[in-house]
């Protein structure tokens, strides 16, 4: 049966003692209410005669769904990192992990199509690209890969460039890590976080020695070393989260550009060079 939810109610042969569940809903608010699935589920607006376009609609408009959740959870965390309450914080960067296992999986499923279902849609889609994705850009600023560059394509939306904006002015939540170990009297340089927001992070060797502090001393230092795993774990999902969009695309459409201009595999393995959190990786070898 297309559509049915999960559980939720009774079959036709209801187990004994479920006879009063209530099956009319005509005056309270429902589970499609709730979910507000007319509009979801509504969404979905292929452009192409191809059977294949639903798969790819539905799995951005998932993954971008997923990306809300990730925001949510990236900006609470970040507030309580400044704000000193580490416990909280790691429930939602484990939290962020999880979700970008999701996101992995998600490329499984659109992997399942194939180059000449995908080339019979293309035409369609002019050049919109998940390039695009201005949640994706808020998760990679709040990341720390800050690139003015990256502000221009939502410059054509002015509410959707605030934002975007705003993840670009403000610190990254590995900034605010820093911060934090500097608040702990940890010897973190002054040029690591008093600084241009806007800037990417470059590695620094000061930063790596107060990281190692922590490592070398766990006991003495145990959330700032939980913290460190969290971010560890964090980056771990987000690597295969990116490389599984690069073999995605190159399955699916090779080496040709990108919808959106990019030069498609090309550029999502630059992206793979990016490191988010170095000292956190290169302390590993220093231990």
């Amino acid at each position: 049966m297309s559509g049915c939810p999960i559980d939720h109610g009774q079959g036709g042969n209801a187990a004994p003692g479920h006879h009063d569940a209530q099956l009319d809903f005509s005056a309270d608010m429902s589970y499609g209410d709730y979910l507000h699935l007319d509009e979801v589920l509504g969404a979905q607006h292929p452009l192409s005669p191809g059977h294949d376009e639903m798969l790819f609609i539905v799995q951005h408009q998932t993954s971008e769904l997923w990306m809300k959740l990730m925001l949510h959870e990236l900006h609470a965390a970040i507030a309580l990192i400044a704000g000193d309450q580490l416990q909280a914080a790691f429930k939602m960067l484990a939290r962020v992990s999880k979700i970008m296992e999701q996101l992995v999986h998600a490329w499984d499923v659109l992997g399942t199509m194939t180059p000449p279902e995908y080339s019979a849609i293309r035409p369609y889609l002019a050049k919109s690209s998940g390039f695009q994705s201005w949640q994706y850009r808020c998760i990679e600023f709040s990341l720390g890969n800050k690139n003015a560059a990256m502000l221009k394509p939502h410059a054509h939306a002015p509410e959707r460039l605030a934002q975007v904006d705003a993840a670009y002015r403000a610190p990254s939540l590995y900034d605010e890590a820093l911060r934090l170990l500097a608040r702990r009297g940890l010897p973190v340089p002054a040029d690591a976080i008093e600084r241009d927001w806007t800037q990417p992070y470059a590695a620094s060797a000061g930063v790596e020695a107060a990281w190692l502090q922590v490592y070398r001393d766990p006991a003495t230092h145990w959330d700032l070393y939980q913290l460190g795993e969290e971010l560890t774990d964090l980056e771990d999902a987000f690597r295969l989260w990116r490389f599984r969009h690069l073999t995605t695309v190159e399955r699916v459409i090779g080496f040709k550009r990108g919808t959106g201009g990019t030069n498609g595999v090309g550029y999502l393995r630059k992206m793979l060079d990016v490191v988010l959190f170095p000292e956190i990786w290169a302390l590993r070898t220093d231990l």
